[in-house]
């Protein structure tokens, strides 16, 4: 006679609790402060109202006289990471230092990385090699002059080093900046290569150079990648299933790039016209940043994109 014992669900359960054993394992070796970590936290140090998606409605020259609100939760951020025992890099837009000298100061001495984040933040689909390369001289002067600081790290307006603005690229190489941390590898409508590696690779610029990149942490599922290392997928997206992610990253022993903006913890900061869809992207769970980010930072281990980078072998390259 043919058993009528429910084998599957006993077998199903033995493989459930042994998922939980291998994820309290990892949990258990993130918690230890002995050893290096593959996490790093990246801060996009601007203001609300430098977003991409106000780049048609708010001038820059109306920049001067809006209120900035960036600092309160750029050192709210640095606060937590004290707290926790971490570290960032803070992608600094150079329009910013001088209005945050003394705090991004601290900011440096306490241990974190300060790298560039440009000067006015352009899209680069609206720069040339040209007026790329003048941003760029312009904030790194700014950056180091104000702060004392060298910055070999770069990461673009809106990840807008794409395969059309790979010409950046060679910029980057040319004014001495060591990595880049501008290509999102997945398919999006302001930014996005869809078919670039998932980990530090080396991207290889037109003419045949290469620079370190270190993209944001996105999960494959299947033929699916799935963005989830931060920005609006961190406030779109529960926090079990970007710590599930980077649970996924501990496992393979594999590099992971966590961003956010100062403003993603502003819920008050003012509503600017916008079309509906776009307001709902820019402005959905913002008072959800700051408790998820405090979760992970209590749970993971982060540190700076140089550091993360100088212990991975980075030999994977990539052509836009």
């Amino acid at each position: 006679m043919i058993s009528s014992t429910p084998v599957q669900p006993r077998s199903l359960e033995r493989s459930s609790s042994e998922k939980r054993a291998v994820d309290a394992a990892i949990d258990r070796a993130l918690d230890s402060r002995s050893t290096s970590t593959r996490f790093c936290l990246s801060i996009d140090v601007e203001e609300y109202f430098h977003a991409e998606v106000f780049a048609r409605s708010v001038s820059k020259e109306s920049w001067e006289t809006r209120q900035c609100r960036a600092a309160p939760f750029v050192e709210r951020i640095a606060a937590m990471l004290a707290e926790t025992g971490n570290r960032a890099t803070f992608f600094v837009l150079g329009w910013c230092v001088p209005r945050m000298r003394s705090l991004l100061r601290d900011i440096a001495a306490a241990g974190h990385e300060i790298a560039c984040h440009g000067q006015m933040h352009d899209h680069l689909s609206r720069m040339t090699p040209t007026t790329l390369t003048a941003d760029l001289r312009r904030a790194r002067g700014v950056i180091e002059d104000t702060l004392g600081c060298r910055t070999i790290g770069y990461r673009a307006p809106t990840f807008s080093i794409t395969r059309k603005t790979a010409w950046a690229l060679d910029v980057l190489l040319e004014t001495g900046f060591e990595y880049d941390a501008s290509i999102f590898p997945i398919r999006h409508d302001r930014y996005g290569v869809p078919d670039a590696p998932l980990g530090p690779f080396r991207a290889i610029a037109p003419s045949g150079r290469s620079i370190v990149e270190f993209p944001p942490m996105v999960r494959r599922i299947g033929p699916l990648r799935l963005p989830v290392g931060g920005g609006g997928y961190l406030r779109l997206l529960p926090g079990a299933i970007v710590a599930r992610a980077l649970r996924h990253c501990a496992a393979q022993e594999a590099p992971a790039m966590l961003y956010l903006h100062p403003w993603e913890l502003d819920p008050d900061q003012p509503r600017l016209p916008l079309r509906r869809m776009a307001q709902w992207r820019h402005r959905v769970n913002l008072h959800t940043t700051e408790r998820k980010l405090g979760d992970l930072l209590k749970r993971f281990r982060f540190d700076t994109a140089a550091r993360v980078l100088a212990g991975v072998p980075v030999t994977k390259c990539f052509k836009l």
